[in-house]
């Protein structure tokens, strides 16, 4: 089992989709260890236009400087990243908050290379509700004509910490598959960040994907998830709609254990609570542990693994683990590489 499970991840695309760890620049090695083929850093969430610009010329800058390192415009910069060796970095935004009220820097961020942006982060904005805000209200008026930009510009909407009626309405306002890039099954554990069955679905037959996540307080009620807890999340959402709509979105993120020490990765939580990103009922108190097993990006060999063990085939977990995001870039951006 072991070989065969090495065999198939070094050869598989594999793609986590939601990667705030990477604050830290320093943690690609830790994907690069785990086999990861492209990775996505946020880098645009809770800031404006000129904050979120300097965090992406940062990365624009490092891309420059790294040979080893590709930005993703389209789904061929993937393919290519897997042929070469090399890491692709799918830049994308966890919030609306970078585009202000202004649909032109749509265009401006999707030009610098953004190719995913998340319609809210679980609070209200100009756009909808966030998934734990007091209401569920739908899209609004500026909500809508993001959504026509988006499809215009061919920037994929992205609904993980957006609210029912909010995810609804772009489902059924959009021209082109939305995603949940990580997010949960509401039936599996019931955490208020998590997705019911009804909007899997929705998902689903609206021809988008959703992202399983590995933060333990969307995984189980224990301290520290098991790894089977995790694919149980994976097995429930694969019953309802089918292996091609499941994708990996795991959220490894710079506070969690072994990134950073109690004492500090709590004083950020309690920050994040006081200014409303969080609610204690979504997001339990630090240390935050990730299933056993991938606790960190560099031991994904071990879902493939536990993933093998409980009767996925190697074509299920291709499909999880990269093909079934391919198709979601292949459709929304196209299939060309850029010359290089």
């Amino acid at each position: 089992m072991d070989s065969i499970a090495k065999r198939l991840h070094e050869a598989a695309i594999i793609i986590d989709a939601v990667c705030p760890l990477l604050d830290d620049t320093s943690t690609i090695s830790a994907y690069r260890t785990g086999g990861l083929t492209a990775i996505a850093p946020t880098v645009g969430a809770w800031y404006g236009a000129g904050a979120t610009l300097r965090t992406v010329g940062l990365w624009q800058k490092l891309l420059r400087e790294r040979d080893d390192l590709i930005l993703v415009r389209t789904a061929a910069d993937i393919r290519q990243a897997k042929r070469l060796g090399k890491i692709g970095i799918i830049l994308h935004f966890q919030g609306a908050d970078p585009i202000e009220d202004n649909l032109d820097l749509i265009d401006a961020f999707k030009a610098l290379g953004i190719g995913i942006m998340q319609l809210a982060y679980n609070v209200k904005n100009r756009i909808g509700d966030g998934c734990e805000e007091r209401t569920d209200a739908g899209l609004s008026r500026f909500g809508l004509q993001v959504v026509e930009r988006m499809n215009q510009t061919r920037m994929i909407i992205d609904c993980s910490h957006t609210g029912v009626r909010t995810t609804m309405d772009a489902v059924e306002h959009s021209s082109a598959p939305v995603i949940i890039s990580h997010a949960n099954a509401k039936s599996v554990h019931p955490s208020p960040r998590n997705i019911s069955d009804e909007l899997i679905k929705a998902i689903a037959e609206n021809g988008g994907t959703i992202g399983v996540v590995g933060f333990p307080g969307f995984v189980s009620s224990d301290k520290r998830p098991t790894i089977d807890q995790f694919i149980d999340h994976i097995v429930h959402m694969c019953d309802l709609v089918g292996t091609q709509y499941i994708t990996l979105g795991i959220d490894y993120y710079n506070g969690q254990f072994p990134y950073m020490d109690d004492a500090t990765s709590l004083k950020e939580y309690e920050k994040l609570i006081a200014n409303n990103s969080w609610s204690p009922e979504a997001y339990p108190e630090p240390p935050h542990f990730y299933p056993a097993g991938i606790e960190t990006p560099k031991t994904l060999l071990a879902l493939t693994e536990a993933l093998l063990r409980r009767g996925f085939t190697a074509d299920d977990i291709r499909k999880i683990y990269g093909e079934n995001l391919i198709r979601i870039y292949e459709t929304i951006w196209g299939g060309e590489a850029e010359l290089r």
